[in-house]
């Protein structure tokens, strides 16, 4: 009766490789999950009424809350958010500063895409001097917290980064302000505002699951072929030196 004989290497490789294939199949179901759960809460919240500034302070989870604002631009500290796309498209998002004349406070709001199609000119675009009510939504990063990469001391403005948190940025600027970026709902200061909430979909997440679930049955599978090849092999060449012994 042949035997299982895969061999010592293959054993290694697999007993490395299929727990590693089918831990990313479930961390990418489970990514799929949060993203869901994620999704769920925004439709939520995006649809209930704006709420009063003087209440966003006191929120725990005001992810994706809306805010009623009633306040001023700063024109001067403004942030273009770089490698941005919209239908294939590079551009910008453009933040800037934004006080609440209700609470006082400072918070960080994104006006929305520009494009930017020549990287030889900066990108183009107008900020309203006059007091402006308008609704925006916290946006709070999946993740790990942004990080402002824009030197501390630059004194060059507006500033061109990739990343951004508001909390540096209000260290730097020596101002009491909110600690997550507030985005505005279309209207008359407003850019594109057609963010998407998470880069990948639940799907995308499921689409990567089932791949890895996929190539660890394709290494499983080899891994079984494999040795009842080489168990068959060794039977025939066994068979072969007994004949030629008689």
């Amino acid at each position: 009766m042949k035997r299982f004989q895969p061999g010592v290497v293959p054993t290694l490789v697999v007993a490395l490789l299929l727990p590693l294939l089918v831990s990313l199949g479930f961390w990418q179901l489970g990514r799929g999950a949060e993203k869901t759960a994620l999704l769920s809460t925004y439709a939520e919240r995006r649809a209930a009424e704006p709420m009063a500034s003087t209440e966003l302070q006191h929120t725990q989870d005001p992810a994706f809350r809306r805010v009623r604002l009633h306040g001023q631009f700063d024109a001067a500290h403004s942030l273009l958010l770089d490698n941005r796309q919209r239908d294939g498209k590079v551009g910008v998002e453009l933040l800037q500063p934004f006080q609440d004349q209700t609470t006082g406070l400072w918070l960080l709001v994104n006006r929305g895409w520009l494009p930017w199609p020549d990287r030889r000119t900066p990108p183009q675009f107008t900020t309203p001097t006059q007091v402006l009510s308008l609704d925006a939504w916290v946006y709070v990063p999946p993740g790990a917290t942004f990080q402002l990469q824009a030197d501390p001391s630059a004194t060059t403005w507006p500033e061109l980064v990739t990343v951004v948190d508001p909390a540096k940025l209000w260290t730097t600027l020596d101002r009491e302000g909110f600690a997550y970026e507030l985005r505005e709902e279309s209207g008359p200061a407003s850019y594109r505002a057609d963010w998407p909430v998470v880069a990948l979909g639940p799907e995308k997440h499921i689409a990567y699951a089932v791949q890895w679930f996929a190539m660890a049955i394709a290494l499983l599978g080899l891994f079984i072929y494999l040795g009842w090849h080489n168990a068959k092999e060794k039977h025939h060449g066994s068979g072969h030196e007994s004949t030629q012994h008689v």
